[in-house]
């Protein structure tokens, strides 16, 4: 399973995400203590927005904690908004296009989690990203597949129904000819102003997710940065949040319901 961490609010340097805190994301990268893997070493991204509407990218196939180019950027970039993953494969290959984030316009979209038996149901997924869209397709991760899902889904007008809609029918396709876990899903996503983030599984055993309100924006992230654990906030199974102008939003994502007649 991967890492990742976000931030929304005052212009901040990536560094104080991806590298200062006790438990940063490169520290993550070697040393995580809330999934299944320690070690995330399957590659890095990061993305921020600055003056432009679309975000800058810089990703990478070495673990993160080995990238010196990394580290300069950083240290000198910052950003009121930007999104960072280690990656962990879950069977795809390590390349450049694989890794996290992945971006469309000014959409920016990374995750942590499986679709459950994506071997089997890859070219059914593929299937459901019209021509437009598949033109963008660079890798052959199921993260990338769901976010051009997601897309042909209208994310761009509903973010919150056009990425429940993509979960919710990779689910139903891995529970037809996939095997288990058919869905694991913490995610975040955002077009520069709003962050999103949601956590699902189709099991009892979604990947972990949590927020922490800062004084000056929002961070969010698959496991807490330091040790001040009362102060993050975990979010429910099947619940999402909206992170705009230092405010959470807590709302509902994907309930079981959804899957009764699945």
């Amino acid at each position: 399973m991967c890492r990742w961490a976000a931030w929304s609010g005052a212009p901040k340097y990536l560094e104080e995400v991806i590298c200062d805190p006790a438990h940063s994301l490169i520290d993550q990268s070697r040393n995580a203590l809330s999934c299944k893997t320690a070690v995330n070493a399957d590659g890095f991204g990061v993305a921020w927005y600055g003056d432009r509407e679309t975000p800058c990218l810089y990703k990478d196939v070495r673990p993160a904690w080995s990238d010196p180019n990394l580290l300069q950027i950083a240290r000198h970039v910052r950003s009121g908004h930007f999104l960072a993953h280690v990656r962990a494969s879950t069977g795809t290959a390590t390349t450049r296009d694989n890794c996290h984030p992945f971006t469309f316009d000014q959409w920016t979209f990374m995750h942590n989690g499986q679709v459950g038996g994506y071997g089997k149901v890859r070219r059914r997924l593929d299937n459901m990203i019209p021509d437009d869209l598949y033109r963008e397709r660079s890798g052959g991760t199921d993260s990338e597949c769901l976010f051009l899902i997601a897309l042909a889904y209208g994310l761009k007008q509903n973010p919150r129904a056009a990425m429940t809609r993509a979960v919710h029918e990779a689910e139903v396709l891995s529970r037809n000819s996939g095997t288990t876990p058919h869905m694991r899903f913490a995610s975040a996503w955002s077009d520069g102003k709003t962050l999103y983030a949601a956590r699902y599984a189709s099991d009892k055993f979604p990947p972990t997710l949590y927020y922490r309100q800062f004084d000056d924006g929002v961070m969010v992230v698959s496991e807490p940065l330091d040790e001040a654990r009362n102060c993050w906030m975990e979010v429910p199974r099947g619940d999402m949040i909206e992170v705009r102008d230092g405010k959470v939003n807590q709302v509902t994502f994907l309930s079981d319901e959804k899957l009764v007649d699945a």
